[in-house]
């Protein structure tokens, strides 16, 4: 059995396995705007795997949101989470998904 092409890096952060839903907003090959549902499989400081329903480009530039449910008008909870902004790094395709790795261009530490 052969390892993915993202088991054999090294890291400069330690990743762990969280499944968050996001949207994924960019540019396609045809440099249309678009905005999918994905997910994260797994996470770290500075970037992410996300399981995406269509092909992103390479180096392309993207923004990650995480939707956030409304808990009122509390204010120990923030309304919403500021857009992350990734830089798609690899990709392949599984079956009905794209497994796409990311480098966030601000690290989340």
């Amino acid at each position: 059995m052969s390892a993915s092409p993202f088991e054999n890096e090294r890291r400069r952060s330690p990743r762990i396995h969280l499944q968050v839903p996001l949207f994924i907003r960019g540019r396609d090959d045809a440099k249309e705007t678009f905005m999918e549902l994905a997910k994260t499989l797994n996470i770290s400081a500075m970037g992410a795997l996300i399981a995406s329903p269509r092909p992103l480009v390479i180096n392309e530039t993207v923004t990650l949101t995480i939707p956030s449910p409304s808990m009122g008008a509390s204010s120990m909870v923030p309304p919403s989470t500021p857009p992350i902004m990734a830089c798609v790094k690899r990709q392949s395709h599984e079956t009905d998904v794209y497994m796409v790795g990311v480098e966030f261009l601000n690290g989340l530490a």
